[in-house]
């Protein structure tokens, strides 16, 4: 049975309420935390054969060797190529969407000369090797390699390197179909822990990596905040999340399956509903009885709805606006008849839907841009997944024998008040100087 908490603005109480909806205990695990502090280590010392013996321990099946920890990109295209051919187009048209929209996001070097002569600019340049963690345990998403895999080829890495877990040492297909049809250049059968500290460390068989992206259950985020500075990371996700503003105009049908379709991923994740409208939210509340019984993902879902679920009655739409400003969800959904004129009110959202058509669920999949989205608030000062994650910017910084004359004594004034004479004859040198080094 689904029964969503119902709560009002105007209702007494009501911020600490929601304070009590938002809070998520994100605190770290120390079992977690040492747990998986040792298998870095052991990952660091012993290489391939920690992830030997993780691989046995943790994913219940024993590699004959370190090689056998890799699959073959013969394979990975073979599993592409036998996927039924409904899922193998489908897999093929998000791809093509989510590549079209990333090519919009490359970033290019460029260049300004002054006056003087002097050019200043910006060098772009790809990372040189990513690690792409894909989850293989309580469920898999070949779209989230796409997702990963296709930003990082768009943005031009040479190497991408993916490692999953293969519980039981039953392979995925459709993942690694996904990962032959994004590009991947290396699949690892390796996950975990060990996995992050093979990526960040390099071992005989998997080499380490400037960067690592994907999602992971808790080891796998533990693991990437502490190996965080060795390498680089996307994020630290935390659970997934939808808010739906809706209004009169909204079906509510529609409304309760978005919340739904949340609350289907963990029994963690939060699905909330902001509506003015209170014929709607009654409607969406009755919907989401009549319909529980069709979802086999029942019980995850009650228990989601239950935890971290509510449907609130607001004021207005500009409060739902204010409300959605300060939750900033993963994903939020403007179900309203005029969503471009809730739009410039809205700053903190990982993705904006913006009408009746535009389901969540088009987003995870196929619409185009990255499913990957900050959670947990942290989209007040983060982004989506994208090609420019995948991209190094260097200042290029060229002086003209003119344009040194001017900035010496810019620098030297402002070297001299903080202390440092070096830094100041350092810019005098050049101002003085008449001759050339260049020249000899």
């Amino acid at each position: 049975m689904v029964e969503p908490r119902k709560l009002s603005s105007d209702a007494p109480g009501f911020e600490a309420e929601l304070a009590r909806l938002l809070a998520f205990e994100g605190a770290q695990d120390e079992g977690v935390e040492r747990a998986t502090a040792a298998i870095l280590e052991d990952v660091r010392a012993r290489g391939d054969a920690a992830l030997l013996d993780c691989t046995a321990r943790f994913d219940r099946w024993t590699p004959a060797s370190a090689a056998a920890l890799e699959v073959p990109l013969a394979q990975a295209k073979r599993a592409l190529r036998e996927l039924p051919a409904g899922v193998r187009e489908a897999l093929q048209a998000a791809a093509d969407r989510i590549r079209a929209y990333h090519e919009r996001q490359r970033l290019e070097s460029w260049r300004v000369e002054e006056a003087d002569g002097t050019v200043l600019g910006q060098q772009v340049t790809p990372l040189d090797r990513v690690g792409l963690y894909v989850p293989g345990g309580k469920a898999a998403y070949p779209s989230s390699v796409l997702m990963s895999a296709i930003a990082a080829k768009v943005a031009g890495v040479p190497e991408l390197v993916m490692v999953t877990p293969t519980p039981g040492g039953e392979l995925n297909a459709p993942v690694i179909a996904a990962a032959a049809l994004a590009g991947v250049d290396r699949i690892l059968r390796v996950g975990g822990a060990q996995a992050i500290g093979a990526l960040a460390f390099g071992t005989a068989t998997i080499p380490a990596v400037d960067k690592i992206v994907g999602p992971g259950n808790a080891y796998v985020a533990a693991a990437k905040r502490r190996v965080f500075g060795r390498v680089g990371i996307d994020m630290v996700a935390g659970p997934s999340e939808v808010l739906v503003i809706a209004d009169a105009s909204a079906h509510p049908d529609w409304v309760a399956m978005d919340l739904f379709s949340q609350a289907e991923h963990d029994e963690i994740a939060q699905a909330i509903l902001l509506t003015p409208d209170a014929a709607l939210l009654d409607a969406v509340a009755a919907s989401m009885a009549r319909q529980a019984a069709h979802m086999p993902r029942l019980a995850i879902i009650a228990a989601s709805l239950a935890a971290r679920g509510a449907l609130i009655k607001v004021r207005d739409l500009d409060e739902a606006c204010a409300i959605a400003n300060r939750i900033a969800p993963e994903h939020l959904e403007l179900a309203v008849a005029d969503p471009e004129s809730l739009l410039p009110r809205i700053r903190h959202a990982g993705a904006i839907f913006l009408g009746h058509y535009a389901s969540e669920a088009l987003g995870d999949y196929c619409a185009g841009p990255n499913h990957v989205l900050p959670t947990s608030r942290t989209a007040r000062f983060s982004s989506a997944l994208g090609v420019y994650d995948f991209q190094k910017r260097s200042s290029i910084i060229a002086v003209s024998q003119r344009g040194a004359r001017h900035l010496g004594g810019i620098a030297a004034a402002l070297a001299r008040a903080e202390g440092l004479e070096a830094h100041a004859r350092s810019a005098e040198w050049r101002m003085a100087r008449d001759d050339d080094p260049s020249r000899g």
